[in-house]
């Protein structure tokens, strides 16, 4: 956190699946960022996760995976806070609060919900609703609450997610008009990463790199898997000889996230000149990310050992995060005359 800074930035990261090059660029590597200029909390959502999951296997896999990526990739939980959503009791107690404070109209506007039914309305469903869990539903209310809790001043997401902060505002609202005069929440402004203003990673496909498509390059895959999957990323048929542009090659665009200005500036001018074939790219390619990754990795794996330091840490975070949130709950309870 910058000294003096009184601005509180949350993160939140749903344990869905493992941690992937994307993600760390899109996501970890901006957030990260946040910690510089606003005092950082962190949580692992893993009650989100339940709308999809429901192996509690994976789901504790998921967490501790998606915990020990961020660790590794330079979280430091003595310098923010970062805890499990599960951790944290009160949350829950407030969500049905403030699930009591919000519209249903105002739900049925929620992006996942209305895709849902499109969905099913797609696929000739004479039933919307078919299949959507009240999770899903609520899904904004929960999130509305690890936001308001939390009394956070900014939150970053991608333009796709800007209507949960909205949402997380809109509720707080109605709150402060029934209680104000007894307490009032913050209200939250949404933050986009310089990372999301459009740019996003090719997967091994040539789509944007996402889970949904099974095109992921896992960030701590072992060296084996992170060569073979390296050398599945699509490029076109050009000799080695004639030039190239690199500004629509998929390897580069990688490259160009992951390596140093001045390698990234001579393999530019060497796929321009020609006599760097895409072979050679994905040589380099995977020199850069190994090199990046290879410390990054070991500390994971470490952390992902049974009985490793993660869960003391992980334990540590949520008392830190209950401190923040006790007050925010009893403040609460007594507006609505529970206290």
């Amino acid at each position: 956190m910058a000294a003096g800074s009184a601005k509180v930035s949350l993160t939140g990261i749903k344990p869905t699946g493992e941690p992937h090059l994307g993600n760390y660029i899109g996501a970890i590597r901006p957030a990260l960022k946040l910690a510089q200029n606003y005092e950082a909390v962190y949580f692992i959502a893993d009650y989100h996760a339940l709308t999809t999951i429901r192996d509690p296997e994976l789901l504790r896999h998921y967490t501790r995976s998606v915990a020990a990526s961020w660790i590794a990739s330079g979280l430091d939980p003595d310098q923010v806070v970062f805890y499990r959503q599960s951790d944290v009791p009160e949350i829950f107690e407030l969500t049905w609060i403030m699930a009591c404070m919000t519209g249903k109209g105002l739900m049925n506007r929620a992006h996942a919900y209305k895709a849902a039914r499109d969905r099913n309305q797609e696929a000739g469903k004479e039933d919307l609703d078919t299949g959507i869990n009240m999770g899903l539903y609520n899904y904004p209310v929960l999130m509305a609450v690890d936001i308001l809790i939390m009394e956070a001043d900014v939150v970053p997401v991608g333009r796709d997610q800007m209507q949960h902060v909205e949402i997380a505002a809109d509720i707080a609202g109605s709150f402060n008009h029934v209680y104000g005069k007894s307490y009032k929440f913050k209200i939250p402004d949404a933050i986009i990463p310089d990372a999301d203003t459009g740019h996003t990673l090719p997967g091994v496909d040539g789509r944007k790199m996402s889970k949904s498509y099974d095109n992921t390059i896992p960030l701590f895959c072992p060296e084996a898997q992170l060569k073979k999957l390296v050398k599945r990323i699509p490029t076109d048929s050009t000799p080695v000889e004639d030039p190239k542009d690199p500004d629509s090659s998929n390897v580069f665009q990688i490259l160009e996230q992951f390596a140093t200005s001045d390698v990234a500036a001579n393999v530019r001018q060497r796929l321009q000149a020609g006599g760097m074939g895409w072979g050679d790219l994905k040589n380099q390619l995977f020199e850069v990310l190994n090199d990046q990754l290879s410390p990054l990795r070991d500390r994971y794996n470490a952390l992902m050992e049974p009985d490793s330091e993660l869960d003391g840490l992980l334990a540590a975070g949520a008392e830190k995060a209950r401190k923040r949130v006790l007050p925010v709950l009893s403040q609460a309870r007594k507006a609505i005359g529970m206290a």
